[in-house]
C-alpha cells in the first residue's frame, strides 16, 4: 500500500520528472531531486522513497541513493536509521545563520568580482539589476526574487573563487524556501533594489572594498527582514 506522503512525493515530482527517460543517469537524478527540493515541489518533512523513486526515474535503487546521498552531504536531506531518506525542515532561525554565513563568503566574493570582472561583466549585471527596476514598476516580486538569485550567481561566478562559490551554491538551496518571503516584505523590494544597484556599481568601479561592504550590508539586512516577517507570521 502506498503511503500518503508517497503519493505527494510522486506528484509533486511528476512536472520535473516527465521530462527524463528511463535512460536517466545518476547525475540527473540528483538534478531532478535537487530541483524538486528547492523549488518546494517536494516538502520539508517529505519522506523520499528509493523503491517508488527508482521506478519513477527509470533507475536502479543504488543511483536513486547515490543522489540522495549527494543531497545529504549539501543539508538538504535527512537520513534516519531504520526510517530512510526525507527532506530536511530549516527553521527560520537556520535561515538566519545560513544569511549571516553568506554575507561573509558572497561579500569576499564580491571584492573578488570587483578585481576580476570585464567588460562584459560589467553590462551584464547592470542589465540584471535593469531587469529587477523594471519588474519593480510592475510588481512583478517573484520575477524579482528569480533575477535576484542570477545576480548572486553571476557575482559568485565573475570572483572565480571557487570554495565561496560551491560553499554558497549549497547554502542558497537550503533556503530556497525563505528567500520569497523576504521579497514580499513591505518596502523590502525598493530597498532590496538599491542594495544591488551599490553592489553593482562597487564592482564596476573596481572598488573591493565597497563590493564587500554593500554585499555583506546587503545580505545582513535581508536576515534582519527574514528574522522580522519569522517573528510577525510565526513562520
Amino acid at each position: 500500500m502506498i503511503s500518503g506522503h508517497r503519493d505527494r512525493t510522486l506528484t509533486g515530482l511528476s512536472t520535473i520528472l516527465l521530462v527524463l527517460s528511463r535512460g536517466v543517469s545518476e547525475p540527473d537524478a540528483y538534478s531532478a531531486l535537487h530541483t524538486a527540493i528547492v523549488t518546494g515541489e517536494i516538502s520539508p518533512g517529505e519522506r523520499l522513497i528509493e523503491e517508488e523513486l527508482a521506478e519513477r526515474l527509470g533507475l536502479s535503487r543504488g543511483a536513486v541513493r547515490g543522489a540522495i546521498l549527494r543531497l545529504d552531504h549539501e543539508g538538504l536531506v535527512v537520513r534516519e536509521r531504520n526510517r530512510g531518506a526525507r527532506v530536511r525542515r530549516f527553521t527560520p532561525a537556520e535561515a538566519v545563520e545560513i544569511l549571516e554565513a553568506r554575507a561573509a563568503l558572497e561579500s569576499l566574493a564580491a571584492g573578488y568580482a570587483a578585481l576580476r570582472r570585464n567588460d562584459d561583466d560589467i553590462r551584464e549585471l547592470r542589465g540584471l539589476v535593469a531587469d529587477m527596476a523594471r519588474l519593480l514598476d510592475h510588481g512583478e516580486l517573484l520575477s524579482i526574487s528569480e533575477r535576484n538569485a542570477v545576480l548572486h550567481r553571476r557575482i559568485l561566478e565573475i570572483s572565480d573563487h571557487g570554495v565561496a562559490r560551491d560553499i554558497c551554491s549549497r547554502l542558497h538551496s537550503q533556503m530556497v524556501r525563505y528567500q520569497f518571503r523576504t521579497v514580499l516584505a513591505p518596502g523590502r523590494p525598493p530597498r532590496s533594489l538599491q542594495e544591488h544597484d551599490r553592489i553593482v556599481s562597487a564592482i564596476a568601479a573596481g572598488d573591493r572594498s565597497g563590493a564587500e561592504r554593500a554585499m555583506h550590508d546587503h545580505l545582513s539586512n535581508v536576515a534582519l527582514t527574514l528574522g522580522d516577517v519569522a517573528e510577525a507570521h510565526a513562520i
